[in-house]
């Protein structure tokens, strides 16, 4: 179904590379992997691309798969890289949607190119790091979250040893993953067989050797984007058991976004998007009935 990995040539010669999925000629929908994740995420889930009609483009984030990292650039530079793949393939008007470590590019997108936009949604998007925000986010993450920004060498060093792990040794690496997840989470990554549908996508979100998510995990401590200035109304689902962006997290989010239509969902986790994409796009789709690409 993926289209061939195609390369978009930004103009500081960085390479944004990017997959299609879906209906080359139907309504576009950028979507935002997150962390570990690339270009193949949204392509492997079962269904994809999940509704008729839809063409869905996925880049790799900065220092992912075979997009280039740009020293000094940060999430609220990403949709300057969004607005040239636009242009490029002459596309007016596109729906963004981000999960998880994607959710502030997305935001960075309403924020920052709200006119080059439809419908905008995020999934359990990680935000900024606030007490208030922090409540039911496992320690370990919480800790790397504080640590990031001060000691960059060291994440850098942390994330390349992952990359190793989740390269030559697969299945610790998904021991070290999962072993802090809810119990409906981990329940999800059995039931799915996630770990085997994703290998791919996760080989290419380290080929990089982890560059792009040792600057993500500094996103929280160092968090670019004025909320308050998002006009776009903002559709957001979470689970309510989930550990990895705990809810805390969106209630914040929800309260800051001056249009925010949040749904909290019962009994489900950071995997509820896996089984449950087709009704986000939906709901997406249907808040811009009008749109024209």
């Amino acid at each position: 179904m993926e289209t061939d990995t195609r390369i978009h040539k930004l103009a500081d010669d960085r390479k944004l590379a990017y997959a299609e999925y879906g209906d080359p000629e139907g309504r576009p929908v950028l979507m935002v992997h997150g962390n570990p994740g690339s270009r193949l995420f949204w392509g492997r889930l079962p269904g994809a691309p999940f509704r008729p009609g839809l063409r869905l483009i996925v880049p790799d984030r900065p220092g992912v798969g075979l997009s280039d990292f740009g020293a000094g650039r940060t999430v609220a530079d990403w949709p300057d890289d969004v607005e040239s793949l636009l242009n490029s393939l002459d596309i007016k008007r596109v729906d963004v949607f981000g999960a998880s470590a994607g959710g502030p590019y997305a935001l960075a997108c309403a924020w920052k190119i709200p006119h080059r936009l439809g419908s905008v949604g995020v999934f359990a998007p990680m935000g900024p790091l606030l007490p208030e925000t922090s409540e039911g986010l496992v320690p370990s993450l919480a800790k790397l979250y504080h640590v990031a920004p001060q000691h960059p060498r060291l994440i850098r060093l942390q994330m390349a040893l992952l990359a190793l792990l989740a390269r030559w040794l697969p299945s610790l690496y998904a021991k070290l993953i999962v072993r802090e997840f809810s119990d409906v989470d981990l329940d999800a990554y059995v039931r799915l067989d996630i770990a085997r549908w994703i290998a791919p996508d996760r080989r290419e979100f380290y080929r990089q050797w982890g560059r792009g998510v040792a600057y993500d995990v500094t996103i929280p401590a160092t968090w670019p984007i004025p909320l308050n200035e998002i006009q776009l109304p903002v559709y957001l689902w979470q689970g309510e058991l989930d550990t990895a962006v705990p809810p805390s997290s969106s209630r914040y989010l929800a309260r800051q976004l001056p249009s925010c239509r949040a749904k909290f969902i019962p009994d489900s986790g950071h995997f509820w998007i896996f089984e449950h994409v087709g009704e986000v796009l939906d709901t997406l789709l249907a808040a811009d009935p009008k749109h024209e690409s």
